[in-house]
């Protein structure tokens, strides 16, 4: 079995006093595992939750580990739900009113593998809603504070099943990306927003060349977290997870590494638009082992600067015309 790569001692003592950084999804898995780290290291962490009591609850056991490390206590939790386009917006706004800077934003937050079809309050398809619409969305209001901050980057978590998903080719479907005639499928859905990230940072890094922004994309290894609630009853997971981690599965804390050395190397300006992989069982199927590398080129056909672009497109079409009516309930 191939070891995971690790960050180096040097870069996780690397001080970040003064630097602030956005984590989505920072109240569970490696997203809770990479703000307690970045919050050690003197960040002022804002992580993002759904569930605003266990984000502050969150933020508390990042205080502490700050504690610990003789930082001061600079975490605090935030709600955004990404499905929501109002809510990206309201997030937005009430960070601006608290912060005048942002170095890093680590788009970690996603749901995978949601077994039948469902909308997200603006009529997308829900794991492209939250995996990548608002995302998109949270990165463009947020870009003016990023180019004033520069040298900033943008994270954006990806996974090896932007390739194959379970056997599934990860696609966009330009015609039907939200399965409205097509049928429904987890995987296929899965695959798709998977991809739409790889695409969604290399066009990003393009139109901000030259702004001291960075872009990049990863996979942060096949990791055991909560991620796997939609795919796989409990009662199988934790009957199977022992043979699933003989198979590659990496703890937490592994699984953080690819996103830290995005969030914190300095060689990662020079790499902008690049895929970064961790070790993984996944379904590379078009790169023969070992699948791995700090970066990798990604194998998908789609991961293109014509469909990055065409895919940017169709995204800010899809947002624009969200915002002209108002969201579900």
């Amino acid at each position: 079995m191939v070891k995971p790569h690790m960050c180096s001692p040097e870069l996780l003592s690397k001080g970040m006093d003064g630097k602030t950084i956005i984590v989505t999804g920072g109240n569970s898995g490696i997203g809770l595992v990479c703000a307690k780290q970045l919050a050690k290291q003197g960040a002022t962490v804002v992580l993002t939750s759904r569930n605003l009591e266990a984000g502050n609850k969150c933020a508390e056991e990042c205080n502490a580990e700050a504690a610990k490390a003789g930082k001061p206590a600079k975490t605090t939790a935030m709600k955004l739900d990404l499905s929501n386009l109002t809510s990206v917006q309201s997030f937005v706004a009430e960070f601006k009113s608290k912060h005048t800077s942002l170095h890093v934003l680590l788009c970690n937050a996603g749901v995978m593998a949601i077994q039948k079809r469902q909308l997200s309050p603006h009529g997308h398809e829900m794991q492209l809603a939250t995996n990548h619409i608002g995302h998109h969305y949270l990165v463009n209001l947020l870009l003016d504070v990023m180019r004033t901050s520069a040298p900033s980057r943008v994270v954006v978590v990806s996974s090896c099943f932007h390739d194959y998903a379970m056997g599934k080719e990860a696609l966009i479907d330009w015609e039907d990306p939200h399965f409205a005639t097509r049928k429904y499928d987890p995987w296929t859905s899965y695959g798709q927003s998977k991809l739409a990230n790889v695409l969604h940072a290399m066009e990003l890094s393009k139109r901000l060349q030259g702004t001291g922004v960075t872009a990049v994309s990863l996979h942060p290894g096949w990791v055991d977290s909560n991620l796997m609630r939609h795919a796989v009853p409990s009662i199988i997971e934790f009957i199977a997870k022992p043979f699933m981690r003989m198979q590659g599965m990496i703890d937490p804390w592994k699984g953080s590494q690819t996103s830290l050395f995005c969030c914190l190397d300095d060689s990662i300006p020079s790499h902008s638009g690049e895929f970064y992989s961790q070790v993984g069982s996944g379904d590379y199927k078009r790169i023969k082992p070992p699948t791995e590398g700090w970066p990798l080129k990604s194998p998908n056909p789609q991961s293109t600067p014509q469909d990055a672009a065409k895919l940017w497109d169709l995204t800010e079409k899809m947002i624009a015309e969200a915002l002209t009516k108002p969201a579900a309930n």
